[in-house]
């Protein structure tokens, strides 16, 4: 018997930055979740799979028309047409979605309820998949500790959408024990929420498949789902695959030993095409890092954006530089600043350095640009949010690595 599990697809959600620059490849970031659910159906087609498993967040909330919906209702008709089922909980992102409930599915959908754990029970294939979806957004209980026992003969699978116990930048939701899951008796958990793959626990396997595309730098690396091949002997044996149409990559470079914003640009396309190369033939959607003391710092930071245009222009095709981030600062010997100097330089980066360290301080600064963040729209402040002191801290690091140069060579092009 072979499973495949997946688990937030997010389709149609938005990619982030899509207007960055002109030429971006605006249409391809966009269908990337649409083709990403094409290449799932097509792994199902082409392993011949018995049922595919979805782990919650199917739809990243209501969308605006239908057509997100047909998107998923086409696919689905697919596996339909060749008799593979798919077994289906909501998530956070796609509970009590209006427009979901109202849509027409194959007849090969089932959708596990939100009010209490379900079962669905294959008797051909000797399977049973017991789950819960969410009937809220924010769902605080252990959904799994009213799971049902294991179903005698069969092999058993739990579908859940969870926080476990807990991960860094994810909601606590419907958090669970991982040694409970493990006693509960079941073959296989196939657990959604957590966007990065994890095998929680090898025997029984509890697995997060993570998402099926990535959507934002924070996303970055292979996406995709897990085949589950049952032997004869009833135990699983796992298989990643790689699904998704774009990739997500997050490169840095040590400046340390460069000279000159040439120097810098040539090793950041030599960073990016590496990248590339490693994206297998898709599209990259990359952000740069660059860093460390360098001698270059002063000419980058009067360079502003152009390091960034320079690289879009240099890096060839397949990839789409989303933002260039320098974060250099002066190499330590003679400069202002290095905990010795008394001059009003090197008490302004004292200052700065200090409030960047000061958790009351960034409480205050967070609390003062409220009202601008406020203002902000909804996307952007998902990625960038004035109000979190981990991002005050940030930008008063970008002060204290450009305010100096700027004082100093009066911020000359």
């Amino acid at each position: 018997m072979k499973l495949v599990h997946a688990a937030d697809i997010h389709l149609d959600s938005p990619m982030r930055g899509l207007a960055a620059y002109d030429g971006a490849p605006a249409q391809e970031l966009r269908l990337a979740t649409r083709v990403a659910l094409r290449n799932l159906v097509d792994l199902c087609l082409d392993e011949r799979a018995d049922v595919l498993l979805i782990a919650g967040d199917l739809y990243d909330g209501d969308w605006h028309d239908y057509a997100t919906g047909a998107c998923f209702v086409r696919e689905a008709q697919r596996l339909a047409d060749a008799g593979i089922p798919v077994v289906t909980v909501t998530g956070n992102h796609d509970a009590a979605s209006t427009i979901t409930r109202s849509l027409r599915l194959p007849d090969n959908i089932h959708v596990l309820p939100d009010d209490a754990p379900g079962t669905v029970v294959f008797d051909e294939l000797g399977l049973a998949v017991h789950g819960q979806g969410y009937a809220q957004r924010v769902v605080a209980e252990d959904l799994s500790a009213a799971y049902p026992a294991p179903r005698s003969g069969l092999v058993n699978v739990g579908l859940l959408h969870t926080s476990a116990d807990g991960r860094p930048g994810h909601e606590p939701y419907a958090p669970c024990r991982v040694e409970r899951l493990a006693a509960h008796g079941y073959d296989y958990w196939a657990l959604g929420h957590v966007h990065e793959r994890e095998v929680l626990h090898a025997d029984p396997p509890i697995v997060f498949a993570g998402c099926l595309q990535g959507r934002h730098v924070r996303e970055t690396g292979p996406k995709g789902a897990t085949v589950v091949t049952f032997g004869a002997d009833g135990r699983p044996e796992l298989e990643p695959r790689v699904l998704d149409h774009v990739r997500w990559a997050a490169c840095v470079l040590d400046a340390g030993g460069l000279d000159d914003v040439d120097a810098v640009l040539e090793a950041s396309v030599a960073a990016v095409r590496a990248e590339v190369e490693a994206a297998d033939g898709r599209l990259l959607a990359a952000r740069l890092r660059v860093v460390g003391a360098s001698a270059a710092h002063a000419e980058l930071v009067r360079a502003g954006d152009a390091l960034a245009w320079e690289l879009r222009g240099a890096a060839g095709d397949g990839v789409w530089i989303e933002q260039v981030q320098v974060r250099t600062t002066r190499p330590a010997v003679g400069r202002a600043g290095d905990g010795e100097g008394d001059d009003v330089l090197a008490e302004l980066e004292r200052a700065l350095a200090s409030a960047a360290g000061d958790a009351d301080a960034l409480d205050e600064l967070a609390a003062e640009l409220a009202p601008v963040a406020a203002k902000l729209p909804a996307e952007l402040r998902a990625v960038w949010d004035p109000t979190d002191p981990a991002v005050v801290a940030e930008m008063l690091g970008d002060v204290g690595r450009t305010l100096p140069v700027r004082l100093l060579e009066g911020g000359a092009a």
